[in-house]
């Protein structure tokens, strides 16, 4: 790989603070981050493990600022997250298994199904509603799923917690929110950890745009916890729609192949 410029360091940087700050409120962040590290000439597989060292700066700083409001007990979610973890280390131990081609085609779908969710269901608040399932079944199903699929892709994990939070636990739109972005840091540990084992890390590059992320996700953690459901909710929509816009960008999406886009 060439050496990276001081000043691209310094884009990476800012492109890591914008991505936690977004992050931190909708998730998407690796929509930031992932293409401006291949287009900084990162080769894709050192830009995904690297991908995943960083975005854990953003996420714990996000989940540290959301627990100490008291939106998230870190220690009762502990449990969950390392079930997340779990499911990180999965995925990635079968990322090179699992068809790309197929989770690229039906990804922008889910995003956009999920944006519609939350912009046309009513009543999206930051108060607790009706709780579908366990917490317990709830940690034992999704939770892992989720994870795993954090670990084979990565791209929408944080709307697809946010759904799961809302629509089957019965979270209101800021502790949902508070919980993704534990849950998620977990899953992304678990995936780094297959990452650093296959050598596919860049630790200056990971640890400068780590910092950024986690400056970023502060700023980003107060803005949602002053605004909460009337913050949170446009973003998460804009964000799923803008994930799902990027990968039908990419012409070899096999969606854009089959429908003839």
């Amino acid at each position: 790989m060439p050496e990276i410029m001081l000043h691209t360091l310094f884009l990476l940087f800012l492109a890591a603070v914008f991505a936690g700050f977004v992050d931190s409120i909708a998730g998407g962040g690796g929509l930031i981050t992932l293409p401006a590290m291949l287009i900084a000439g990162i080769p894709p597989l050192e830009t995904l493990g690297t991908n995943k060292l960083q975005s854990q700066f953003g996420s714990a700083s996000a989940t540290i600022a959301y627990a100490r409001r008291g939106h998230v007990d870190l220690k009762a979610q502990l449990p969950m997250a390392l079930v997340a973890a779990a499911g990180g280390i999965i995925g990635a131990g079968f990322a090179a298994m699992v068809p790309g081609d197929v989770l690229r085609a039906i990804m922008p779908v889910l995003l956009v199904s999920i944006a519609l969710y939350f912009a046309l269901k009513p009543n999206l608040s930051d108060q607790d509603s009706h709780r579908r399932m366990t917490p317990f079944l709830f940690g034992v199903t999704f939770v892992p799923l989720i994870g795993f699929y954090d670990g084979v892709f990565g791209p929408g994990t944080g709307s697809f917690f946010m759904l799961a939070f809302v629509s089957l636990a019965g979270f209101g739109m800021l502790k949902a929110t508070a919980h993704t972005k534990l849950l998620n840091f977990g899953s992304n540990a678990g995936a780094f950890l297959v990452f650093v084992f296959t050598g596919a890390v860049l630790w200056k590059i990971g640890l400068i745009m780590g910092l950024g992320q986690f400056l970023g996700a502060q700023i980003g953690s107060r803005f949602a916890m002053r605004g909460g459901a009337r913050i949170i909710k446009p973003l998460l929509v804009l964000s799923c729609c803008a994930m799902a816009v990027r990968l039908l960008a990419d012409p070899s999406n096999p969606l854009r192949i089959w429908t003839g886009l």
